[in-house]
Protein backbone atom coordinates (compact mmCIF):
# COMPACT_ATOMS: atom_id res chain seq x y z
CA UNK A 1 0.00 0.00 0.00
CA UNK A 2 2.91 2.61 0.61
CA UNK A 3 4.41 1.85 -2.70
CA UNK A 4 1.03 2.68 -4.13
CA UNK A 5 0.71 5.77 -2.31
CA UNK A 6 4.34 6.79 -3.28
CA UNK A 7 3.40 5.79 -7.06
CA UNK A 8 0.62 8.30 -6.83
CA UNK A 9 2.81 10.85 -5.51
CA UNK A 10 5.44 10.52 -7.67
CA UNK A 11 2.65 10.73 -10.82
CA UNK A 12 1.21 13.85 -8.88
CA UNK A 13 4.70 15.85 -8.94
CA UNK A 14 5.14 14.69 -12.53
CA UNK A 15 1.77 15.98 -13.65
CA UNK A 16 2.70 19.31 -11.88
CA UNK A 17 5.58 20.03 -13.16
CA UNK A 18 4.33 19.19 -16.51
CA UNK A 19 4.22 22.06 -19.07
CA UNK A 20 1.48 22.32 -21.90
CA UNK A 21 1.94 23.38 -25.72
CA UNK A 22 -0.83 25.98 -25.57
CA UNK A 23 -1.21 24.10 -29.06
CA UNK A 24 -2.25 20.78 -27.15
CA UNK A 25 -5.26 21.92 -24.80
CA UNK A 26 -7.53 18.83 -25.44
CA UNK A 27 -4.59 16.94 -24.37
CA UNK A 28 -3.98 19.33 -21.54
CA UNK A 29 -7.86 18.48 -20.34
CA UNK A 30 -7.05 14.80 -20.97
CA UNK A 31 -4.40 14.45 -18.47
CA UNK A 32 -5.85 17.02 -15.89
CA UNK A 33 -8.57 14.52 -15.91
CA UNK A 34 -6.21 11.51 -15.72
CA UNK A 35 -4.07 13.58 -13.06
CA UNK A 36 -7.54 13.96 -11.10
CA UNK A 37 -8.61 10.25 -11.40
CA UNK A 38 -5.10 9.08 -10.20
CA UNK A 39 -5.27 11.25 -7.15
CA UNK A 40 -8.72 10.03 -6.50
CA UNK A 41 -7.75 6.55 -6.95
CA UNK A 42 -4.81 6.94 -4.59
CA UNK A 43 -7.18 8.14 -2.04
CA UNK A 44 -9.57 5.33 -2.25
CA UNK A 45 -6.48 2.45 -2.28
CA UNK A 46 -5.72 4.07 1.12
CA UNK A 47 -9.50 3.79 2.49
CA UNK A 48 -9.88 0.10 0.96
CA UNK A 49 -6.75 -0.48 3.08
CA UNK A 50 -7.63 0.85 6.37
CA UNK A 51 -10.75 -0.83 6.24
CA UNK A 52 -9.32 -3.95 5.24
CA UNK A 53 -6.69 -3.11 8.37
CA UNK A 54 -10.25 -2.61 10.19
CA UNK A 55 -11.61 -6.14 9.48
CA UNK A 56 -8.74 -7.97 10.37
CA UNK A 57 -9.09 -6.43 13.47
CA UNK A 58 -11.95 -7.90 13.99
CA UNK A 59 -10.77 -11.39 12.76
CA UNK A 60 -12.35 -11.34 9.39
CA UNK A 61 -11.16 -13.82 7.10
CA UNK A 62 -8.69 -13.08 4.03
CA UNK A 63 -11.06 -15.22 2.26
CA UNK A 64 -14.52 -12.90 2.87
CA UNK A 65 -12.08 -9.94 2.14
CA UNK A 66 -10.93 -11.07 -0.66
CA UNK A 67 -14.82 -11.79 -1.61
CA UNK A 68 -15.77 -7.74 -0.88
CA UNK A 69 -13.08 -6.87 -2.87
CA UNK A 70 -13.54 -9.22 -5.56
CA UNK A 71 -10.87 -11.18 -5.76
CA UNK A 72 -9.17 -13.99 -3.93
CA UNK A 73 -8.67 -13.90 -0.17
CA UNK A 74 -5.18 -14.97 -1.05
CA UNK A 75 -4.56 -12.04 -3.49
CA UNK A 76 -5.77 -9.47 -0.72
CA UNK A 77 -3.80 -11.36 1.60
CA UNK A 78 -0.39 -10.53 -0.55
CA UNK A 79 -1.78 -6.97 -1.54
CA UNK A 80 -3.01 -5.79 1.91
CA UNK A 81 -1.13 -8.30 4.53
CA UNK A 82 1.95 -7.10 4.93
CA UNK A 83 1.24 -3.15 5.32
CA UNK A 84 4.03 -1.60 7.95
CA UNK A 85 1.54 -0.12 10.54
CA UNK A 86 -0.78 -3.64 10.61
Amino acid sequence: MKDIMEQAKTLAAKFENFEIDPKESDAAEALAALHRAALRRAEVEAEIATAVDQAREFQVSWDAIGRRLGTSGEAARQRYGQRAHH
